[in-house]
């Protein structure tokens, strides 16, 4: 699924070359590291291995504003919904409204497709409110994740 720009500013460029995944598997560790060692600790050879892992299997596109790198994120069209994860925003561009501006880019997106998109967040992750926010509901969970779906809006 190509992911178009965001106008004025935010560009969505694929990632794919090894300085790409590096940069992708720093903006990882300072979006979430804090999350995942307020449970687990840093393993750092446990977290390159599953960051190599995900960015083999999934499309990740950076997130830009003009010539400036903000994050990440990985958005991919399936039969029967849109994928949203691997939203890292560095922290110096929290609070700004950016996560909340490209969520509903890919949000219109997927409503244009017809396809409700589905996502998984660590359930002591604050991030949560934002997908609440935006009309996410929960549709299950296991220990460590929450899953979420944005439905298709009905007509009307």
């Amino acid at each position: 699924m190509d992911l178009p720009d965001l106008p004025p500013d935010l560009s969505f460029p694929r990632l794919a070359t090894a300085a790409d995944e590096e940069f992708a598997f720093a903006a990882k560790r300072a979006a979430m590291g804090p999350h995942i060692i307020s449970r687990w600790g840093w393993d750092e050879a446990f977290q390159r291995d599953l960051h190599r892992r995900r960015f083999a299997e999934k499309p990740f596109f950076g997130i830009r504003r003009n010539e400036e790198a903000l994050g990440t994120l990985s958005v991919e069209r399936a039969a029967d919904h849109v994928r949203f994860g691997e939203f890292y925003i560095l922290p110096p561009f929290h609070g700004r409204g950016i996560g909340s501006a490209i969520l509903a880019h890919v949000i219109a997106l997927a409503d244009g497709l017809g396809l409700p998109v589905r996502l998984e967040h660590l359930h002591w992750n604050p991030v949560g409110a934002l997908y609440r926010r935006h009309g996410f509901a929960e549709t299950g969970r296991s220990d460590i994740h929450l899953f979420m779906e944005r439905p298709v809006p009905g007509p009307g």
